[in-house]
């Protein structure tokens, strides 16, 4: 088949047009169809006919009265008479010789006597115009493009109104649905009758939409249910068009546009029933509508039609399967990180996610934050190589044992250690970079140790930003390598930026440069909220997200943000109680001294009876001191240590036992309570509101 330059849009249009694509004056081509489709004028224009033809060579043939009277059929039938079906149609005797070539006069349309259609090729045309309107569909990705790109393709173009009916809910893949087949109406299109100039085209001037529309406007029931063995189940499964005027065609127009609403559908051939089919069952159903005024739909029409709801069907039928791949993959990564930040003593959090593209919505970069024993938090960053599937599952992996290993107790190199050891169990070619903090809200210390991470940027209060130096470590993975841990001066007030190197490396610089940017943007956004002030958290996040170019991010992006508030000395009381029989009587005395000072005697009962329990059940088993301290923040928080590993349990205790009881009370009067275990033993705690309830 030899493909003519023909356009089938308007020239200089976009193929984008959001009306559809307008059928134009092809070029005559020698040897190639030339059934004739009526012009479709500009608005503003009056269409012009020339006066004599002379295809492929032949003599002139004189034309009907009807071709000088006015526009002609859309679509064009040959006599009956004429045994060739591709010759064109008469013109008029009285005019000059039509050019044979595709000149110039006759691509503008000019020569032409007012009121005719331009002469074209009735199969070509129609060839085109699927052409068009499949590539329309084709540029759809989801599942509202695809529909959306099927009703401006045929909208007026191909017909006046189309609705567009789809399964609810549509299956997915194999799916097989369990329900009855319900159709919603996904979409419709249509255009008011002013915008059809003449019976045969339509304007694509852009005119103001007027206030009334015809009946079409008022065709379309919301849902329909196809009820097994009805009209509408045949035609559906017929797959292919059909005429609404066949009998079993508009027997099921009642079933779905509601009763009453096969009564709008014009007659005459002018609506077309098309199902729409999937890869494996019908999914909805696509109605052509043409006005009474318009020319009726013709049998080659159907395979228009036919065309178009396989294309529009085999694409919704992939959207539907990207939509579930797409969802699959938000809600892995949405999983795999934390829903919300915890709230810990001392520090605010703030963090930003950003995937490497729209179509690759999972990745291996993470940020966690987890609260620590002793109203301490550890906060976590990490990258896996690639941007798959597998390394989400990896960076899900690691992130895991990252927070067992954090529930541990264990130094911030003992973790990158075991994360090494468990990257290298995962596979030889699981590598990472991690770079993982503790910060301590009583001593104002944060201990970091990193692998293979960008260093961290730390924001003073008074606007000076610095690359803190640690050491780089080998990436999780390598194996065989050592990590090095440094304790660094956490001042309240100064803010901590954790980071993947998403947001500091491109193609367009590399990392260092893009850390050097870094420091200075977060050094410019201090200095807007003066010297005394820092910037707020969530804010100073989207600034930094703003330092990013248009085409400078190829990457995921995990950002972590810490205020450090920390907990004043004052704020603090902290003992150390021999492991006696006498240690819970001084553990009451201490702890109401502390309240009074703290103006909080309203909690001594309950603070006293708690701190008693908790200590008599520590001093039992414990051999080296025990530890209280009391921390008053938004909450008052009591925690007791001791060198015994074994956490305590909640139990229900007998009538006939004489203790087991003092866990059971601090269920009942505390706010909050816990038990983690520490490297050197164990901390029981619990909190109490600063009013009592």
């Amino acid at each position: 088949m030899t493909e003519y330059p023909i356009s089938f849009e308007r020239p200089g249009a976009d193929p984008a047009d959001p009306r559809g694509a307008v059928l134009h004056t092809p070029t005559q081509m020698p040897d190639a169809p030339t059934a004739a489709l009526p012009a479709q004028a500009r608005a503003g224009e009056t269409p012009s006919t020339p006066s004599t033809a002379t295809p492929c060579g032949k003599g002139k043939e004189p034309a009907s009265s009807a071709d000088t009277t006015g526009p002609g059929p859309e679509h064009s039938q040959p006599s009956a008479a004429e045994p060739d079906t591709h010759r064109p149609r008469p013109v008029p005797e009285s005019g000059p010789d039509r050019p044979q070539s595709g000149g110039p006069e006759r691509r503008k349309g000019q020569g032409l006597a007012p009121g005719q259609p331009t002469p074209m090729r009735r199969d070509g045309d129609r060839l085109r115009f699927v052409g068009a309107a499949t590539r329309r569909i084709a540029r759809g990705i989801d599942l509202d493009e695809i529909v959306m790109g099927l009703c401006r393709a045929t909208v007026p173009t191909f017909s006046d109104a189309i609705l567009v009916y789809l399964r609810d809910p549509l299956p997915v893949g194999d799916e097989r649905p369990t329900g009855p087949l319900v159709l919603r109406l996904r979409r419709t299109d249509r255009i008011p009758a002013e915008r059809d100039t003449e019976g045969a085209g339509f304007s694509p001037a852009l005119q103001p939409e007027p206030a009334e529309l015809t009946e079409l406007d008022s065709l379309g029931a919301e849902l329909c249910e196809v009820r097994p063995g009805s009209a509408l189940a045949e035609v559906l499964r017929g797959v292919r068009p059909v005429f609404t005027d066949a009998p079993a065609a508009h027997a099921a127009l009642p079933e779905l546009l509601g009763e009453g609403g096969e009564t709008l559908v014009p007659g005459g051939q002018r609506a077309i029933l098309a199902p729409l089919r999937g890869r494996r069952r019908v999914i909805g159903a696509a109605l052509f509508l043409r006005r009474p005024e318009r020319l009726a739909f013709e049998a080659d029409d159907l395979l228009v039609a036919a065309q178009l709801a396989t294309h529009s069907a085999l694409g919704i039928d992939k959207a539907v399967l990207y939509g579930r791949e797409a969802y699959i993959a938000d809600e892995l990564q949405r999983t795999m990180l934390p829903e919300h930040l915890p709230r810990p003593t001392g520090v605010r959090l703030a963090s930003r996610y950003l995937p490497a593209a729209e179509t690759a919505r999972v990745g291996g970069d993470w940020y966690d934050a987890i609260p620590l024993p002793g109203s301490r938090v550890a906060l976590v960053v990490g990258d896996v190589m690639g941007h798959s599937m597998t390394s989400a599952a990896i960076m899900g992996q690691l992130r895991t044992t990252a927070q067992t290993l954090a529930g541990l107790d264990l130094p911030p190199q003992e973790v990158l250690h075991h994360l090494d050891e468990q990257a290298q169990r995962l596979g030889t070619d699981r590598m990472a970079t991690c770079l993982y903090a503790v910060y301590d809200p009583v001593s104002h210390r944060i201990t970091i140790a990193n692998a293979g991470h960008p260093p961290p940027v730390l924001l003073h209060l008074g606007g000076r930003a610095e690359v803190l130096r640690v050491p780089p470590g080998a990436p999780i993975g390598v194996g065989g390598v050592d990590f090095e841990a440094v304790e660094l001066d956490a001042p309240a007030g100064a803010t901590l930026l954790l980071y993947t190197d998403g947001l500091v490396e491109s193609r367009l610089r590399d990392v260092w440069t893009g850390i050097e940017q870094l420091r200075e943007k977060l050094a410019a956004t201090a200095q807007l909220t003066g010297p005394d002030h820092p910037p707020p958290l969530e804010a100073l996040c989207d600034e930094v997200l703003d330092m990013l170019g248009p085409g400078d991010r190829d990457d995921d992006i995990a950002l972590l943000a810490a205020r450090f508030d920390g907990i004043a000395p004052s704020d603090v009381a902290y003992w150390f109680l021999e492991p006696e029989d006498a240690a819970p009587g001084r553990a009451r005395r201490l702890a109401r001294r502390a309240l009074s000072r703290w103006g909080l005697e309203e909690l001594s009962d309950s603070v006293e009876l708690l701190v008693s329990e908790v200590v008599t059940n520590a001093v039992r088993y414990a051999s080296r001191p025990v530890t209280l301290r009391l921390l008053r923040t938004d909450v008052l928080r009591c925690e007791v240590g001791d060198d015994v590993p074994q956490l305590p349990r909640l139990r229900q205790a007998r009538a006939t036992d004489e203790g087991g009881r003092g866990l059971y009370l601090v269920n009942r009067l505390a706010r909050r309570w816990g038990a983690t275990r520490l490297s050197t033993g164990k901390v029981v705690w619990f909190e109490l509101s600063k009013t009592p309830q």
